[in-house]
C-alpha cells in the first residue's frame, strides 16, 4: 500500500508560513483519498497554525519536531522528553555570541520535546530579519558550519540544517528517520522534503525510504501528486 510521508516547512508551505490557499484545498482531497503522514522540527502548534486544523486532524499521524513528538489529531501517541545538556547549552550560546551575524530577535535556543532548534537570528525574527539571515548564511555557510562543529564535540548528539534559519539538535538517532519503525515493510513508502541533502533534517529519512523526492516548495510537491493522481503508481 501506498503511505505519503510529508515535510511541512519548504514542503507544503513556505518556510514559517500558512498553507497557500488553492493548495490546501487540492492537498485536502489528496489527504481524503491516500494514507498522508507528517512529519516536521516544529512543534504541533506552529504546524496547525501553518496547515490548519482540518488538514492536521485528516492525516493518519503526525510526527512533530522529528518524530518525537507524535499525535493522531489530538491524540498524543508517545513524546521524547530529552533535554539538551548544559556543556552543549553553553557551546550554543557561544555560537550566538560570536557570530558576525548583527540582528538577535530572541529565543535562540527553543525547547521542543527530544529536541532543541538553535537560531542565531532568534526564533522571534520576523520575515524580514529571517530573509536577511538567509542571505547572510546562503553567503557565509554559517549553520552547516556550526552543525558540523556541533557534531564534532558532541558525538552522541546530532545537529542538523533545519528551515530557513535553524539548527535541529537531538540525540543520535532521534532523527526524523526514527518514525519507520511505525510502518510496515511490505508498505510503499513515499516520502517529500526540501531538505534531502547531507547535512539536512530531512536527509535521515531519505536515505532509510528508497521513493523519496526533493522538492523546492509546495507548488513542486503538488506537481508530483498530480502525477501520481494521474497515473495512480509513480511520480
Amino acid at each position: 500500500m501506498n503511505k505519503f510521508i510529508f515535510d511541512v516547512d519548504g514542503t507544503l508551505t513556505p518556510s514559517r508560513q500558512p498553507i497557500d490557499k488553492d493548495f490546501e484545498k487540492f492537498f485536502y482531497d489528496f489527504c481524503l483519498g491516500n494514507e498522508v503522514y507528517l512529519v516536521t522540527g516544529s512543534d504541533k502548534p506552529k504546524t496547525v497554525e501553518q496547515i490548519g486544523e482540518k488538514i492536521y486532524n485528516r492525516c493518519r499521524r503526525v510526527y512533530q519536531c522529528n518524530g518525537n513528538d507524535v499525535w493522531k489529531g489530538e491524540e498524543n501517541i508517545r513524546t521524547n522528553e530529552w533535554t539538551l545538556p548544559d556543556l552543549a547549552r553553553t557551546f550554543l550560546k557561544n555560537c550566538q555570541y560570536e557570530s558576525p551575524f548583527s540582528i538577535r530577535t530572541g529565543n535562540h535556543i527553543e525547547e521542543r520535546p527530544g529536541m532543541v532548534n538553535f537560531s542565531i537570528v532568534g526564533r522571534n525574527a520576523n520575515i524580514e530579519e529571517r530573509a536577511k539571515y538567509v542571505a547572510y548564511d546562503t553567503f557565509e555557510n554559517e549553520r552547516n558550519t556550526v552543525a558540523s562543529s556541533f557534531n564534532t564535540l558532541f558525538p552522541d548528539l546530532s545537529a542538523k540544517v533545519g528551515g530557513e534559519t535553524g539548527i535541529d539538535i537531538s540525540p543520535k538517532g532521534a532523527d526524523k528517520s526514527q518514525i519507520v519503525k511505525d510502518f510496515n515493510k511490505q508498505d510503499t513508502l513515499w516520502f517529500f522534503g526540501d531538505a534531502i541533502y547531507e547535512g539536512g533534517n530531512d536527509y535521515p529519512l531519505a536515505k532509510v525510504v528508497k521513493n523519496h523526492r526533493k522538492v523546492t516548495g509546495w507548488a513542486q510537491t503538488k506537481e508530483y501528486l498530480e502525477v501520481f493522481q494521474d497515473n495512480g503508481k509513480a511520480v
